[in-house]
This record gives structure tokens, C-alpha cells and sequence, in this order.
């Protein structure tokens, strides 16, 4: 299988070839993988045969007089928007040098997605990191949201691997079996993740040959859309002071980002009632849905207006575990301070679990 396909967009190199000569000169190196379930590792017989452990691999094996430390922040079933939030908290604060950004299969392809993750690449490029984007895909029709996703890596000039390009149309041909390298149609399987670390080596060894030298571009061009994603903030127990009213923060420990809820809030009473003031354009809010029912039903209010009421039904229809859903409440509102009421509308005597409120999201 011909790999360089997968490079759909080449970008400028200099970060790439930067970081390289670096680790040329025997200095550390962190590679950061940022993404959902497939950079978790999802379907990997073991970690260290997903594609991010591979990628680092790499980065061992052609360095090995290098420090090299890889991170990975692959949390299932969640979007750009949450990594856009979360980004600081799981990424940057360990100053990586390059990150592999992975949201396509996990995001929808629309305006609003091509939003949220220009705001989480500007987020990422601003650190210096030199950004490689990852296009993955569904091996069932071939969607994802790498046509909106590839606009924002052409505006930046950033190189990008697509398995659309080089993996899908095989698959849709029927020269390899889709039970080769997915067991589901979206999880790589053990083969899988060899291809799509494939991919990314590829671009990373056309990097290393590369006759690109000088500074690295570090001017971000003007946004691309109204990005107001950029500076997104999640707000927890451990960083709020919400007006409680029977809600109750959670002060679990949490010693892995995969650890999702923790730091938020539990509710278990009709009326309980919790109040967030914030700052922003966009409010979002993030509670879990459980595979364990019945569950609660609560109802989230921006700013007094009951006319736009939300509801939060923390029953998952799905049974594949317990969801980190995220709920946009306000999008493109007045940039000013908003109140966040949220308040348990329906519980019942034999509830499972009881309603987390994992965190409000303001960005702007």
C-alpha cells in the first residue's frame, strides 16, 4: 500500500524539521497525540500497539541518542470542542515540541466543527509545537469531518495524513478486507493502527529528507472563521464557586485524563439546583449520560430565558459505556457575563447513579 497518498497536504516543514534537528543534537523531545478514542488507543490489543505508541517509536528509533517523552491525550468519544477546553490541562502544560491532532472521525463535518477545531489548532500552534493534523475515517462509508478539517490545515499551511485518501479507497475496493483493519467499521484493530502510524511516519520521514531549512513560521494568519473556540476554559470544582443548591462537588482525586468524571458535581433530588456566572460567547455544558438506568433529567438555562430551556437527560441510549456528553447551551451570544442555572427535573426511587455535572465550558 503506496503511504504517501496519505499525505494530502505537504504544509511547511520547518517546525517539523526544527524539532528533528533537536533531537539530532541529542536534546529532549516530547511528541503530544491529542485526539478521541482512536488515540486513546481504542482496540489495541495493548497501548503499545496503538498508532500514537508507534508514532513515538519512530521518533525512539531515529533519535536514539534523544530524550524522547511522547503524551498521550486521546479521550473516547469526545470532540474538538471538549479538546479546544481541555487542551492546556492534557497537553500544553508539558510543553510538547509536536502534536498529532486527531478529531475527524469524532467530529461532525459542519461549520460549526470546522470552528471549534481551528480554535483548539490556533490553541496548539500558538505553543511553538509544531502541529501535524490526522485525518481518520469511517471504513463503513467513508465520512468524516476531514473536508472541513482540511480547509483549516490548508488556511495554516500545516502538513496533514489522511487514511480517506490512502487506506478508504482499498478498503472500498475490496483489495483489503475492512475486517483487516477495524473489528467495527471506525476502531483500528492492531493492523489498523500500523497503517495509520504509517501514515504519520510517512510524512515524518518526507519532514527528515526535506531540503527545508530556516526559522519556523511563528505569525498565526487571521482566523478562518469566527473563532471564538480558542480560549475556552472548563469550569469544575476544583476551579468554580458556583451557588449550590443541593448539588455536591466531587473531590475525587483523578490520576488520568481518562478519568472523566471527576471534579464536577452530583445531584440526586428533584429541585437540586446549581448557578454558574462566566464570561464568554459560547456556553457549553458537560454531564454524564449513563448505560446504567433509569437516570435523572435535568434542565440547563442561559441568563433567566426558560423559553430556551435545555434538557440534559443523563440516560444513554447507547451501551457501549457511559458518555461524556457535551451540550452547547449559547453560540455566538453577547461576549459579557451569563448565568448557568441548571436544576434536576426528573429522578426516580430506583436511579442507578445520580446526575454529574461534569463542567460548564465558556469560550470566546
Amino acid at each position: 500500500m503506496d503511504m504517501r497518498k496519505a499525505i494530502v497536504h505537504r504544509g511547511d516543514l520547518k517546525r517539523l524539521r526544527a524539532v528533528m534537528d533537536r533531537a539530532e543534537r541529542r536534546e529532549s523531545v516530547c511528541v503530544g497525540f491529542l485526539g478521541g478514542s482512536i488515540t486513546q488507543g481504542s482496540l489495541a490489543s495493548r497501548q503499545e500497539l496503538c498508532y500514537a505508541s508507534l508514532v513515538a517509536d519512530w521518533w525512539r528509533r531515529t533519535f536514539p541518542d534523544a530524550d524522547i517523552r511522547d503524551i498521550n491525550a486521546g479521550i473516547g468519544g469526545t470532540t474538538s470542542q471538549f479538546g479546544a477546553a481541555r487542551a492546556e490541562e492534557d497537553l500544553l502544560r508539558y510543553g510538547p515540541d509536536v502534536a498529532v491532532i486527531e478529531f475527524s472521525v469524532n467530529d461532525e463535518n459542519t461549520p460549526h466543527f470546522r470552528e471549534t477545531y481551528e480554535g483548539l489548532v490556533r490553541r496548539v500552534y500558538r505553543t511553538g509545537a509544531a502541529v501535524v493534523l490526522l485525518h481518520n475515517v469511517r471504513y463503513d462509508d467513508g465520512s468524516s469531518a476531514e473536508d472541513a478539517h482540511r480547509q483549516i490545515g490548508e488556511h495554516y499551511d500545516l502538513p496533514s495524513v489522511s487514511l480517506r485518501a490512502a487506506l478508504w479507497p482499498e478498503v472500498a475496493a475490496g483489495r483489503v478486507p475492512a475486517r483487516d483493519v477495524t473489528p467495527d467499521d471506525l476502531h483500528p484493530n492492531d493492523r489498523g493502527h500500523e497503517l495509520v502510524a504509517a501514515a504519520v511516519i510517512e510524512l515524518l520521514e518526507l519532514a527528515r529528507t526535506a531540503p527545508e531549512n530556516g526559522a519556523p513560521e511563528t505569525e498565526l494568519p487571521p482566523p478562518l472563521t469566527e473563532n471564538a473556540y480558542e480560549r475556552s476554559v472548563r469550569w469544575r470544582s476544583d476551579n468554580a464557586s458556583p451557588v449550590l443548591s443541593g448539588f455536591e462537588p466531587d473531590h475525587t482525586p483523578q490520576e488520568h485524563i481518562t478519568q472523566m468524571f471527576r471534579h464536577g458535581y452530583t445531584a440526586s433530588h428533584t429541585g437540586d439546583a446549581i448557578c454558574f456566572t462566566v464570561e464568554g460567547t459560547c456556553l457549553a455544558v458537560q454531564y454524564r449520560k449513563s448505560v446504567k438506568k433509569p437516570a435523572p433529567v435535568a434542565r440547563a438555562v442561559v441568563d433567566g430565558d426558560e423559553s430556551r430551556a435545555v434538557i440534559l437527560d443523563a440516560n444513554f441510549d447507547e451501551d457501549w459505556g457511559d458518555c461524556l456528553y457535551l451540550q452547547d447551551l449559547l453560540v455566538h451570544g453577547k461576549d459579557r457575563a451569563h448565568t448557568v442555572d441548571i436544576t434536576v427535573v426528573e429522578t426516580h426511587e430506583d436511579d442507578a447513579v445520580p446526575f454529574y455535572l461534569v463542567s460548564v465550558i465558556s469560550s470566546r
